[in-house]
């Protein structure tokens, strides 16, 4: 529905509780995108974590776990046991229109890497891009 800037969800929280904004998250970056992410998630919601791109610091407080009931969540994609990987990708590719997969990403050739590395860091693409060792 609405495009968010980077930029606002990557500068620090305020306060330890801002206003409700988020029923639940999935967060790929971590660090104070994922301490804002926190401070705005709506009573009893959760985030699931699984990435680290911000850092791995996480600089919070306990306020949205007591006063509102947040959840964090870890996504273990080291140790997670194959058949409950192939389950989750099976269900993924059940559920989930190709379409939006297709939109959400792109491969590109690694020759391709030396020009879209500071695209990427710039926040100048958009979903996952995918590069292809083999061309």
């Amino acid at each position: 529905e609405t495009i968010i800037d980077r930029a606002e969800l990557a500068a620090a929280p305020e306060r330890p509780l801002l206003k409700e904004r988020w029923a639940g998250a999935v967060d790929v970056v971590g660090g104070t995108t994922l301490a804002k992410i926190l401070a705005q998630i709506a009573y009893g919601g959760a985030v699931a974590a699984c990435g680290l791109a911000g850092g791995s610091k996480l600089d919070t407080t306990v306020i949205p776990f007591l006063l509102r009931g947040v959840k964090l969540l870890g996504i273990d994609s080291v140790m997670c046991p194959d058949n409950r990987r192939a389950a989750a990708w099976a269900r993924l590719a059940s559920e989930m229109p190709t379409d939006a997969l297709e939109r959400l990403s792109h491969t590109v050739p690694l020759t391709a890497l030396a020009e879209l590395g500071p695209k990427i860091l710039l926040g100048q693409t958009e979903g996952r891009v995918v590069v292809d060792i083999k061309v």
